[in-house]
């Protein structure tokens, strides 16, 4: 076994057996809520303001999500029946040192995601918060025009992004900490 942190540690190793949980419904799981999501909606509501009907919206939307359905499962296959995380099994096609640059590709698209997702729940935070506090938030002092959003707007972002932040640094089990609240989950 090679001591080099680059060709193994404990995330790059395979999972026992005991340890491969997912099954075809945690994947149908995972693509039914990337697909059934705000930014989902927002898309087909976009389409619908543009002009589109909104069976063509929702067709375009769901056609969408079937395209990304496929790369998924080809990739979920081998991580799912041996127990190994994705830059493991591109070093089958590109090599140790090849496959970091589909595995950074793939890092660069989550970013994006996460982004759009982020400024969404900072927009949602934005509006409830101008709801309840009649525009407080949009009278904050603006910022230079080149950034193209306000203070308030910037602040709810940043909100967001800090919960996120916190759940991804304290690992998904983190969010059990609203069960001693006595949140239900």
């Amino acid at each position: 076994m090679s001591t080099d942190a680059r060709l193994y540690n404990e995330d790059l190793a395979p999972v026992s057996e005991s340890q491969k949980t997912w099954s075809m419904w945690h994947i149908a799981a995972l693509w039914v809520g990337m697909a059934v999501c705000v930014p989902t909606y927002t898309l087909a509501s976009g389409m619908v303001d543009q002009g589109w009907s909104w069976k063509a919206s929702v067709a375009a939307v769901t056609l969408g999500n079937v395209v990304v359905l496929i790369p998924m499962l080809l990739n979920a296959h081998a991580g799912t029946k041996y127990g190994i995380p994705f830059p493991v099994i591109l070093r089958s096609s590109f090599g140790v040192i090849g496959a970091n640059i589909p595995a950074l590709m793939r890092a660069f698209v989550a970013c994006g995601w996460f982004g759009i997702q982020t400024w969404i729940g900072g927009s949602a935070i934005y509006q409830m918060t101008n709801a309840m506090t009649g525009d407080m938030l949009a009278q904050m002092p603006d910022l230079p025009a080149f950034v193209g959003i306000n203070s308030g707007e910037f602040l709810c972002f940043m909100i967001f992004w800090a919960i996120n932040v916190f759940i991804i640094y304290k690992g998904m089990e983190s969010i059990k900490f609203m069960e001693s609240w006595g949140a239900p989950l």
